[in-house]
């Protein structure tokens, strides 16, 4: 039994786990063999996936920072945080805004076992995690870790990054965030990231397949699919795009190519 009083037994370190693979591409050190091998074996089927991987983790980045200089939130919904990964986002977010509030949610046993680096808030500011389940909206909505931290009167930026690649169609990827959206106010913001096929179809094909394998099956969209998640929002300039493509500041690795990205970007307000 860990010190934060969760059994260390509820982390299954055998199989391999999404986070832990992103985790180990991304350079990181909470994975385990099983997760090392998985990300080797997904490297070779596509030697570009770090380079995505990483793309995906700049657009965040770059999202959360926009959202915070150029749109004025001050507080922020998390879904799927996965490892925390520096500079994560409340970091980002109170960089600009010290005052501002996030609260992050997953229901991976070992984010929890780490969740001590998610909630290094400044004092200005607040941060809470909650284990929850993403397909469930309502217990997200009304946990206590949840309307303690963030005013769901005032707007808030709900992040939806690298995630719904792991929902299959019964799980209703669309109505899920369409109910997390719901009860937030006019000027809120949705930043999510789509895994897609469009650029690199045999390869990342390949790569769901490896997922597949290991339990861990992939819905994979085309453009018209990711734009279902955004209907009825206002979206942000260049609208949606490959990851690398959404205001690209520079700071981020140079000369991708589009083939080298499997994942959609946007961010939108709410009207």
């Amino acid at each position: 039994m860990p010190d934060n009083g969760w059994p260390a037994d509820r982390i299954d370190t055998r199989h391999a786990h999404s986070a832990r693979i992103y985790d180990y591409i991304l350079g990181g050190k909470d994975y385990y063999p099983a997760d090392q091998e998985a990300g080797d074996a997904m490297a070779r089927e596509w030697p570009a996936l770090p380079v995505h991987m990483r793309a995906n983790r700049d657009f965040m980045n770059r999202a959360v920072r926009w959202l915070a200089e150029e749109a004025g939130m001050r507080q922020f919904l998390d879904i799927g945080t996965g490892i925390p990964t520096s500079p994560n986002l409340h970091e980002i977010a109170q960089a600009v805004a010290p005052e501002s509030c996030v609260v992050y949610v997953d229901n991976d046993p070992i984010v929890l076992t780490l969740s001590q680096g998610l909630l290094s808030s400044t004092p200005e500011g607040r941060t809470a995690y909650l284990e929850a389940d993403f397909r469930d909206p309502a217990a997200i909505l009304n946990a206590p870790e949840l309307r303690e931290t963030l005013d769901l009167d005032r707007p808030v930026a709900l992040t939806v990054i690298a995630i719904v690649h792991f929902m299959l169609d019964e799980d209703d990827a669309v109505g899920v965030v369409r109910r997390l959206l719901e009860p937030l106010p006019a000027g809120s913001h949705l930043a999510m990231s789509i895994g897609t096929a469009e650029f690199a179809p045999e390869e990342v094909g390949r790569v769901a397949r490896e997922y597949a394998a290991r339990d861990m099956p992939m819905r994979l969209r085309t453009m018209p699919e990711a734009e279902e998640f955004f209907e009825g929002l206002d979206l942000i300039e260049p609208g949606i795009v490959q990851v690398h493509k959404w205001h690209p500041d520079g700071t981020g690795e140079q000369g991708i190519r589009d083939e080298d990205i499997a994942m959609y970007g946007a961010v939108a307000r709410k009207p």
